[in-house]
């Protein structure tokens, strides 16, 4: 991945999750450390748990945390990347056929092992065939790895490494998609296997030595990238500082992580650039599965290197903050990070990424030069630790770090039970006449609850539902209100002008608006509805959030527009427009979202025009 000044902390990159170490019994034996553990710095926890040697497996937690681990072993996250062998998929693999363009693939099982048969005919491309080894994912879509092999002996060895093959399913609706459509890439021409696994994906659902997932994050500025590397960075302000507090022992770590992955290299007497580098380089090229310390992403992948504390549980508990006689942590400040900082970290290990060259974020910013919050699902943890409260809110006040998420429960914090969380430390708000006044609006109304303001929802979620924003701020904050379309307080009243939001906003909250850059989003006449606006003349994943309003809401004044959203540059947003478009008519729309995006728009306009609509459901 690309890499922007400076990559925000993270062990990994994406949604992530784990399995046992039993699923990985065969891996060579561990180095040991290759210094001597420091003192105790923080009393009763582990004094290392960034090292190899520090990593006890999944499997040794089960005995004494029977409750968690049972919860976990049945949740998304420990389902994230499995064995194709050993364990159970949704996606149907009966001899099925993707057609995309003039390719085809056919989803076929032999002797009870699946493979992707690609009948390439654009561009005189050969037939190929891929046996598939790993799974991906499963709450939402099904994504998968396998490996070329001869069409005529498919059992055989592979022809080539682990790829990301090219076709993704969707649990949720039950239907195949091009692997590449859930984040914001533009129409792809052909049907074609994607990035190597192990130099691509293997830490962004897979479990390894956090040492190895920290090399750049130490270089500093213009290291060099590898599958440990995230796309975008954090400001100067709200970026952690890791500290070399001892280099030799430093470099005898590297030295002992090269060695295993096969890439010995003597660095004792190189300059710390140069050692950082070097291990870079000897990770991107040498770290494969089997130097994973679990596939999938296990109990230490969040909690640290835990060995210490399995073999002596009474004196050495587990840590989210970083531990190791060599590395240290600190805030942005120097300052030492809070119980809550150090959680957040954890998540955002994984929960950071704007994993696609989609070149805009909110704040009305650009992915290379100071980035805003993201625009999809996956950078949540980042864009959290973008806004306020993170260094007293942690992600797991709110989600459940060892379950799925019950839908119950996500709702609930979106009502009273969310603004007591709020109010645990805005205690002003507490009463009702204070908080009329800080939301004009009434205390019992949407308008009052905390999320609805403070994180909107606007990013484009996975199952083409909108998902909440989770830089907390204000809908009034300048650079929202002056760089971002729709208006946030559009969202709920959708039937507001931009000049009657800003007007209110700056009367209520005694706020002022540039007027000239609301004119460079919406237009000269600024009593433009705010969404119909976004509609016509936004970003891309801007028009995708005010497609979903408009589909929510069932507008069908703005059906017209909607529509030519399924001509989007984006295929993600013409798939939100499908399912606008079907809310707003109330019936199905029979288009094949796999032609080209012309196409799709000329086949859905006919469909409409000769279609009957139904009223849309009240």
């Amino acid at each position: 991945m690309s890499r922007g000044r400076k990559a925000p902390p993270r062990l990994g990159l994406a949604i992530a999750c784990s399995l046992l170490a039993s699923c990985h019994a065969k891996q060579p034996e561990a180095p040991q450390p290759t210094s001597p553990l420091a003192s105790a710095t923080h009393q009763g926890e582990v004094r290392s748990n960034i090292l190899r040697a520090d990593y006890a497996g999944s499997a040794t937690c089960g005995g004494c945390h029977e409750k968690q681990h049972a919860a976990w072993l049945d949740s998304p996250m420990h389902r994230m990347t499995r064995d194709l062998q050993r364990t159970q998929i949704n996606a149907p693999f009966s001899g099925n056929t993707f057609d995309f363009r003039a390719d085809s693939l056919r989803l076929e099982k032999l002797d009870e092992q699946r493979f992707m048969r690609l009948l390439g005919a654009s561009k005189g491309k050969r037939d190929t065939l891929f046996r598939v080894t790993k799974v991906i994912g499963g709450r939402y879509r099904e994504d998968f790895v396998g490996v070329e092999v001869d069409p005529d002996s498919p059992f055989a060895a592979a022809r080539d490494v682990e790829r990301v093959l090219p076709v993704s399913y969707l649990v949720f609706n039950r239907e195949w998609r091009y692997k590449g459509y859930s984040v914001m890439v533009r129409e792809r021409p052909a049907l074609e296997p994607g990035v190597v696994w192990k130099t691509g994906c293997i830490f962004c659902h897979n479990t390894a030595p956090a040492l190895s997932l920290l090399l750049d994050d130490v270089y500093g500025e213009r290291a060099h990238s590898y599958q440990g590397s995230v796309s975008v960075e954090l400001p100067d302000d709200k970026r952690p500082r890791y500290l070399v507090r001892d280099e030799p022992a430093l470099k005898r770590a590297l030295s002992a992580e090269l060695s295993y992955l096969g890439k010995a290299r003597e660095i004792a007497d190189y300059s710390l650039e140069r050692a950082l580098s070097v291990s870079i380089d000897g990770t991107r090229d040498g770290f494969d599965e089997q130097h994973l310390t679990e596939l999938g992403i296990g109990c230490e992948a969040c909690h640290g290197g835990a060995r210490e504390h399995a073999q002596n549980p009474g004196a050495a508990r587990p840590t989210f903050a970083l531990r190791s006689d060599f590395l240290r942590v600190t805030t942005a400040t120097g300052a030492e990070p809070t119980h809550a900082q150090d959680v957040n970290r954890a998540c955002a290990k994984c929960h950071t990424v704007l994993f696609s060259r989609y070149p805009y974020t909110w704040e009305g910013r650009t992915r290379r030069r100071d980035p805003g919050g993201s625009t999809i699902n996956s950078g949540e943890a980042r864009d959290f630790l973008l806004g306020a409260c993170n260094t007293q809110l942690s992600c797991v006040h709110c989600h459940d770090p060892h379950a799925e998420d019950t839908k119950g429960s996500l709702l609930a914090l979106e009502g009273p039970q969310g603004d007591a969380l709020c109010a645990s430390c805005h205690r002003n708000l507490r009463e009702p006449a204070a908080l009329r006044a800080h939301t004009h609006h009434a205390t019992d109304s949407e308008g009052s609850r905390c999320l609805n303001c403070h994180m909107p929802k606007k990013n484009l979620g996975l199952a083409y539902e909108l998902t909440r924003y989770h830089r907390i701020g204000s809908p009034t904050d300048r650079p929202r209100v002056e760089g971002d379309r729709p208006l946030e307080c559009a969202l709920c009243h959708t039937d507001k002008s931009v000049d009657q939001l800003t007007r209110t906003m700056e009367r209520l909250w005694h706020k002022r608006y540039d007027r000239d850059a609301l004119r460079r989003l919406y237009g000269q006449d600024l009593r433009v509805n705010a969404l119909e606006a976004t509609l016509r003349y936004g970003k891309p994943h801007e028009q995708g959030t005010a497609v979903a309003v408009a589909g929510r809401d069932r507008r069908r004044e703005w059906l017209p527009l909607v529509v030519l959203q399924l001509a989007n540059d984006y295929p993600l947003v013409r798939y939100f427009a499908r399912q606008a478009v079907e809310r707003i008519t109330g019936a199905p729309l029979p288009v094949d979202m796999n032609m080209p995006a012309a196409d799709i728009l000329k086949s859905a306009q006919t469909h409409l025009n000769e279609s009957p609509h139904r009223s849309p459901p009240q």
